[in-house]
């Protein structure tokens, strides 16, 4: 059956659970039930979940939901945020997936660009908006609650649909807007941004050849436990391929809390573990409290952004594992993965001490997906191999669109290469090395590596960031495990650095964060430096 399923399977998403139903792995682990199906339970098989999909697709259409319409959904993060937008996809409605983490007054903005006909909202969402004075959407749109709570008056709950039969499947062509995902919001509201079945599954299947490779390809026996935001494009990437590659188990794991995880993976350790560079960074402690959960991990994952080499170094050190690697996907929502790379446990604990982190080479483009080059910012002129510039891509994945905001999106097309705003290195051999983001540029120095080897300096440390001003040396913002930092430590971690202001220390819980836990750069500066000027342009964010 696997061999037959696995070959031409649709790249729209509100199909292919269809189409693998019969399959019998992966079986999926929740660490906690869905919220629009709490009645379901924490187990499901792929047949399970197919089945679940369909019937949602029915309980949209009873809600007024069909072809060309478009449906919000801004819920607690569950693996279920991926059913709703299939089971949307599959009758030819555009899915906005939205984290509950946007800030209050962007969700409004965001909604307006939508121009959505249903919104589907955890309770607490709703009541953020209700006491901020700025509702959701008008009388026009339909609000419907999925998640324990407070059902507001205006409302409908998800569990009150009218459960009818599943419609007969409408998906969009595989050319037009099948997902809505967004952007990070580091700088200020995300922008929405559009991809067909094209260029979010159709990049999965050039890729399917080098999901094979050895150290990160799925075994039968492979219990993949992934801690991602489900509102992300990477999960619906990430889900696809757990059915199109089947491991044996996989752990969807809801809740980032080191508590939930520890006693979730302590009950199924996983051999792969998936997740973004501040929910390992947040996990760190785990490595020490709890070394059971990782001890069979044969291969870390990490998605979309460079990670500290001190997180990977505690996570690679603490797996039983004769041979354990880390693979990491460097990309963006509006382009996919761009650039893929392999670091083996030697290769990231030899590294230890080197002055330019190894876990900042982020690999080298995908073949047949991507490819690289680094311009002039000025000129666009292509610049030699070594030299600092703007990183622009070309790639199959790139989004069709930026939602109600389509002359922002063309901005940054540069003769048909895609701008990521980043500034980054190409070296001699093809590797690309990322220095920071454009708005975040500190001149003469990068800080993304400051923090990095600060990081690495300063043990007790459980975040740093290292934000520019104009007119001032880089400030280092500071969280600490006991609240403390010792002046002498903060002296030798220095040593050979660039010049900085005093450190600001503050708790980890006030750094301002994402929905996939990036430190929101723009509203940091603002809180403690009271300014938002930096030494970047901003214009490619």
């Amino acid at each position: 059956m696997r061999s037959r399923t696995s070959k031409n399977w649709p790249k729209n998403i509100g199909m292919v659970f269809e189409h693998f139903a019969g399959a019998q792995r992966p079986v999926f682990h929740l660490d906690r039930p869905f919220d629009i199906a709490p009645e379901g339970g924490t187990r499901y098989t792929v047949a399970d979940l197919a089945d679940l999909i369909a019937r949602t697709s029915g309980a949209l259409s009873e809600a007024g939901l069909g072809p060309g319409d478009r449906m919000a959904v801004v819920k607690d993060n569950n693996l279920d945020v991926i059913v709703l937008a299939a089971a949307a996809a599959r009758i030819g409605v555009l899915p906005a997936l939205i984290t509950p983490a946007v800030r209050t007054e962007h969700l409004p903005i965001m909604l307006e660009r939508l121009d959505p006909k249903a919104v589907i909202a955890s309770p607490g969402v709703l009541e953020a908006a209700e006491q901020s004075g700025s509702p959701l959407a008008g009388p026009q749109v339909t609000l419907i609650v999925a998640g324990r709570g407070r059902v507001p008056g205006g409302t409908v709950a998800f569990a009150d649909l009218p459960a009818g039969e599943a419609p007969p499947a409408t998906p969009r062509p595989d050319h037009e807007a099948m997902i809505c995902t967004h952007t990070s919001g580091t700088t200020g509201a995300p922008k929405l941004v559009a991809h067909s079945a094209n260029t979010m599954l159709g990049v999965i299947k050039r890729m399917e050849a080098m999901n094979r490779l050895p150290g990160l390809a799925f075994r039968p026996d492979d219990v993949m436990a992934s801690c991602i935001a489900f509102v992300h494009g990477r999960a619906i990437a990430w889900i696809v391929q757990q059915l199109v590659q089947p491991p044996g188990e996989v752990v969807a794991l809801s809740d980032s809390e080191p508590d939930n995880v520890a006693a979730t993976l302590g009950a199924r350790p996983p051999t792969i573990v998936e997740s973004c560079p501040n929910i390992f960074q947040r996990w760190e402690g785990l490595t020490s409290s709890h070394p059971q959960v990782f001890r069979r991990v044969r291969a870390y994952l990490n998605t979309f952004d460079a990670i500290h080499p001190s997180t990977v170094r505690k996570f690679v050190t603490t797996s039983e594992r004769r041979v354990v690697v880390w693979g990491q996907a460097w990309g963006q929502s509006e382009t996919g993965p761009i650039c893929m790379g392999v670091l083996t446990r030697r290769k990231v604990l030899r590294s230890e001490g080197a002055s330019t982190p190894v876990t900042h080479y982020v690999g080298r483009s995908i073949p047949f997906v991507s490819r690289v080059r680094v311009v002039a910012p000025s000129d666009r002129r292509k610049l030699p191999r070594g030299e600092e510039g703007i990183v622009l891509v070309k790639t199959h994945g790139r989004c069709i669109t930026y939602l109600g905001e389509d002359e922002r999106y063309r901005e940054k097309l540069w003769d048909g290469w895609w701008n990521t705003g980043d500034i980054g290195v190409k070296t001699r051999s093809g590797l690309i090395r990322l220095v920071d983001r454009e708005v975040d540029t500190i001149p003469g120095a990068s800080g993304i590596e400051l923090e990095s080897l600060l990081l690495e300096r300063v043990r007790n440390a459980t975040e740093i960031i290292v934000l520019g001003v104009p007119g001032r040396r880089p400030l280092p913002v500071v969280s600490t495990h006991d609240g403390d930092l010792d002046p002498a430590i903060w002296e030798n971690a220095t040593k050979g650095l660039p010049e900085m202001d005093p450190p600001v220390l503050i708790a980890w819980e006030e750094f301002p964060r994402t929905g996939t836990w990036k430190v929101r750069r723009h509203e940091l500066r603002e809180k403690v430096l009271d300014t938002t000027e930096t030494h970047g342009t901003g214009r490619w964010t």
